[in-house]
């Protein structure tokens, strides 16, 4: 099917019934004008140019459909003061602020075009009066910013539900990136979410959340949320970092140090991950084993105990006699036949 007659299917979903939602807004593009009466079909060329490629124009089309079916079905759009409206109780993505450029991008559409695409919410639990967010979470960040009343179609969704429509959207969007989805299967599975319902939120098999936990169990949150989303990291790569974590007990420590650095903050999402996994994948230099101080009575070191090394020994910085080195090799002879005879009654 061409592109026109794509855009001339998702203006009829959405102007077939009165009363109906209009075109939804686009997270990147600037809004359609309508067409003009008599006025030719714009050509695909002209579509493109808009920024809406046929896969977005599916997906318009797939949204308009579900909100008629949702009109359809009784339910209404309301407008709800965004101060009553709160997130998802199980977070799915890492805040991304004005660094997002399709957030902004859906900011812009939202000022110019208004909310055309409604939030999905249910009554919150434990306020009353107040709402908690099912999907659409971008949508009300950009209209809270705004200082705007949120569209929203609100219905009764029980926790098992809202983690489904919530992880549905994230699917069909494919916006979240492989660490966000990680530490989202995480929180459900410490929710006490049933594992197929975390594999059904994500729409991925047993195999692929069993992954996505070990990556999340492994990273520590605060350093992924430092290295942000990092759309261009795969899981293999996440996965490698989690094994340096593992394998490292002071890749904590390291990670701390290195995303504290002004350097790294500083950096793009995608090159602070690379920035992080290369200070973790450096070979560590053996501190150097400066030996432990052999002292008199006097205070002054006469030798020194070197046992942090592969092969411990005593040296003496200061002449000592023939005698005395007599006395301590019967001593040390002595010390080490007490050790075996200890060893064999155990």
């Amino acid at each position: 099917m061409s592109s026109g007659k794509r855009r001339d299917e998702l203006k009829a979903l959405f102007t077939g019934r009165p009363g109906g939602p209009v075109a939804p807004e686009t997270k990147s593009a600037e809004p359609v004008p309508q067409a003009e009466a008599g006025a030719p079909r714009a050509a695909s060329g002209a579509v493109r140019a808009m920024g809406l490629s046929l896969g977005s124009l599916a997906r318009e089309a797939e949204e308009a459909r579900t909100l008629r079916q949702a009109i359809e079905e009784g339910e209404r759009i309301v407008e709800l003061d965004c101060a009553l409206v709160s997130s998802s109780f199980v977070e799915d993505r890492f805040a991304r602020g004005e660094s997002d450029g399709e957030f902004m991008g859906l900011v812009d559409s939202i000022r110019e075009s208004g909310q055309q695409v409604p939030i999905l919410v249910r009554p919150h639990p434990d306020k009353n009066g107040y709402f908690q967010t099912a999907y659409g979470h971008r949508r009300l960040a950009a209209v809270r910013s705004l200082n705007r009343k949120v569209k929203a179609i609100v219905r009764q969704l029980t926790d098992d539900e809202l983690v489904l429509a919530q992880g549905k959207e994230n699917a069909e969007r494919r916006d979240l990136t492989f660490i966000e989805r990680a530490f989202f299967a995480q929180a459900l599975v410490q929710r006490g979410f049933a594992r197929k319902v975390v594999e059904d939120a994500l729409g991925v098999q047993k195999s692929e959340v069993s992954r996505l936990l070990q990556v999340a169990d492994s990273i520590p949150l605060y350093i992924a949320r430092d290295i942000g989303p990092a759309p261009k990291v795969g899981r293999e790569r996440w996965m490698a970092l989690g094994a340096i974590f593992t394998a490292r007990p002071a890749a904590a420590e390291i990670a701390s140090d290195e995303v504290a650095s002004q350097r790294f903050r500083s950096a793009e999402t995608n090159r602070r991950f690379q920035m992080l996994f290369d200070r973790l994948s450096r070979k560590q230099k053996p501190k150097p084993d400066r030996g432990e101080p052999l002292s008199g009575r006097d205070g002054k070191s006469f030798g020194k105990v070197y046992a942090g090394s592969g092969k411990p020994r005593i040296e003496f910085t200061a002449p000592v006699p023939d005698a005395f080195l007599s006395t301590v090799t019967a001593l040390i002879e002595e010390a080490w036949n007490a050790l075996q005879q200890e060893a064999k009654t155990k």
